[in-house]
């Protein structure tokens, strides 16, 4: 793994957020135009802005370092330490005022995500995850707090989430069915905020697929430094080329037995 130092990474990813949150906070609630990318996944003025401001903060840290982000792709590829950027996850959702937004911010070391912060420009909330340290959570109402996931071994008792059943196949949907029949209660929507809210052990599972790249490597770190698990549905370790799936869980037996139910 490149020398690294964590803690200088960090201080360059919260001023990435703040300069991020500067962008998005005057577009939130307010008339925005809509475009749709080829995927038909929407995109407006506040997602590029966020990423550009985002761009420049890190790059002016960082010269050498790698950048891939939703809206304008990679810098330097093949960079041993690489920046991903989601500016704004949940686009949906902040199109139509819901909070259930975050931008996230990535840095992978080799493939492997070793630092993960998602803010909440509207809230104020961030959570950050350092591989090999607890996570932290910030909130304008409570201050910092260490984010801990809730035990929750049994499926009958597990708080399951995802953003939309839109985004299954055929054969995939199927098999989130299994899952869900099991499950105490499904929720909808959340997008990552809904990881967020897992690693504050308030939801205990997260099933999606068609996550790209930075849509997950945020939430790795977060993930596990609450103390929860985060693969993808058949228990591999997310890393670039993942097939897209996302199993997210509070408790490892929870995992295991949900893994399970989603095996092809």
């Amino acid at each position: 793994m490149p020398a690294l130092d964590l803690d200088a990474a960090l201080r360059a990813a919260e001023a990435a957020a703040d300069a991020a949150a500067a962008v998005i906070r005057p577009y939130f609630r307010a008339p925005l135009a809509i475009e749709r990318k080829g995927d038909e996944s929407p995109v407006t003025a506040a997602d590029r802005a966020a990423e550009q401001a985002m761009r420049a903060v890190l790059t002016g840290a960082f010269p050498d370092q790698g950048i891939l982000g939703e809206e304008f792709g990679e810098d330097r590829p093949g960079a041993a330490l690489q920046w991903v950027l989601d500016p704004i996850d949940g686009t949906k959702s902040f199109v139509t005022g819901r909070p259930t937004y975050g931008s996230l911010i990535a840095l992978l070391a080799d493939g492997v995500p070793v630092l993960g912060v998602m803010s909440q420009p509207s809230i104020g909330e961030r959570w950050i995850g350092l591989r090999g340290r607890p996570t932290t959570f910030f909130s304008p109402i409570g201050g910092p707090a260490v984010a801990r996931c809730r035990p929750c071994p049994a499926l009958t008792d597990a708080q399951l989430s995802v953003t939309t059943l839109d985004l299954f196949t055929p054969e995939t949907r199927p098999r989130w069915e299994r899952l869900a029949a099991r499950a105490a209660q499904v929720t909808w929507g959340g997008d990552c905020y809904a990881h967020g809210l897992l690693a504050l052990g308030l939801i205990d599972l997260v099933a999606e697929t068609t996550y790209k790249i930075w849509d997950w490597a945020a939430l790795v770190p977060i993930i596990e430094g609450a103390g929860g698990v985060i693969t993808d549905w058949a228990g591999r370790p997310l890393r670039p080329g993942a097939d897209g799936s996302v199993l997210a869980a509070g408790d490892a037996t929870l995992h295991e037995a949900a893994r399970d139910l989603l095996a092809g």
